[in-house]
């Protein structure tokens, strides 16, 4: 087993063991249900590996991994409303077997259960937690607003949409990893330079998934290749085509908007998309952000060893094929 994976059963028998509240039944019900449909726990995986960086053990690092997951599964219930989404997981999501209303209340506790989390450690501690987790709370949700404002803005930058990502999903690998310098009583330059990694190895993280939506194997992906080209979403890959198309007179990205959401939709993106070169720019972007956040992770004190784990799983993030 690896060290992920002996992370990860922790972190699942943490949230397993968790005792949400027996009543109102249509507050709680969904939320025992939500957090039963599983994910790849990096996130508070992220936070564990942090916390063996000082020494911290997982007991005690688990209340601050858990804040990070209940808050990240709290989004998740808020965006699948905003998006309308049917199903997550593979299963349906709390708006669509109950109703919009349960969905949003249900949400709004999973982040009061977040925060209440953090009250496990000292008053020494619990500050510093605190006032990184309200910054990252506030700028996940400035990143859903940039990326709501997206879908009906007519201009929309690759710098722009780098800051979204950036808030939206990076800011908390990057709080993640800095609990656990927090825990271990770092100096702020480590707990800057923990955060720094955990956001450009997130940024790295979200354009792959641009990547992977438009060219991963069908088998492999487990859901409908080339959504985001069906909806015309703004992602850098267009948003790097439409650039380069413009500035050569070439009217073949807007013809692809106006196309029908259709197989040979995504057939022409993709062709197009490597033609225009964008393709190569999004991807030496993506390494580009990858590679600085191995930089930031040289440059931390702590042992080579006890790195290692933060290498690997940074290594396994990026060769996914799904």
């Amino acid at each position: 087993m690896t060290h992920l994976e002996t992370l990860g059963v922790t972190i699942e028998n943490a949230v397993s063991t968790h005792r949400f509240p027996v009543e109102p039944a249509n507050l709680y019900d969904p939320l025992r249900y939500f957090m039963t449909l599983g994910g790849k726990r990096i996130r508070p995986a992220l936070t564990l590996m942090s916390c063996n960086l000082f020494d911290i053990p997982n007991e005690e690092g688990l209340p601050a991994a858990l804040c990070i997951e209940f808050f990240h599964n709290f989004s998740l219930i808020h965006d699948d409303i905003m998006d309308a989404a049917p199903v997550r997981r593979g299963k349906p999501t709390i708006h669509t077997k109950w109703n919009n209303d349960i969905a949003i209340l249900s949400g709004d506790v999973l982040f009061t259960e977040a925060s209440q989390q953090l009250t496990a450690y000292s008053d020494e501690r619990l500050s510093p937690l605190l006032k990184r987790f309200n910054a990252t709370a506030k700028e996940v949700c400035e990143g859903q607003q940039m990326d709501m404002d997206f879908e009906t803005s007519a201009l929309v930058t690759e710098e722009a949409y780098i800051e979204m990502i950036r808030l939206k999903t990076s800011v908390l690998l990057g709080c993640a990893l800095e609990f656990g310098a927090i825990l271990g009583r770092q100096p702020q330059a480590t707990c800057l330079l923990l955060r720094d990694f955990g956001i450009r190895l997130g940024i790295a993280f979200q354009i792959q998934d641009d990547l992977l939506d438009l060219y991963a194997d069908p088998e492999k992906f487990g859901k409908q290749v080339g959504g985001d080209v069906l909806s015309n979403k703004k992602t850098l890959l267009l948003l790097t085509a439409q650039r380069v198309a413009e500035a050569n007179n070439d009217p073949r990205v807007s013809e692809l908007l106006a196309m029908p959401a259709d197989e040979q939709k995504t057939a022409t993106a993709k062709q197009l998309f490597e033609e225009l070169g964008a393709a190569k720019q999004v991807k030496e972007t993506m390494n580009s952000y990858y590679q600085q956040a191995m930089l930031a992770l040289d440059e931390l004190d702590a042992p080579e060893e006890k790195k290692k784990p933060l290498y690997e799983l940074s290594a396994f993030l990026m060769s996914r094929d799904a």
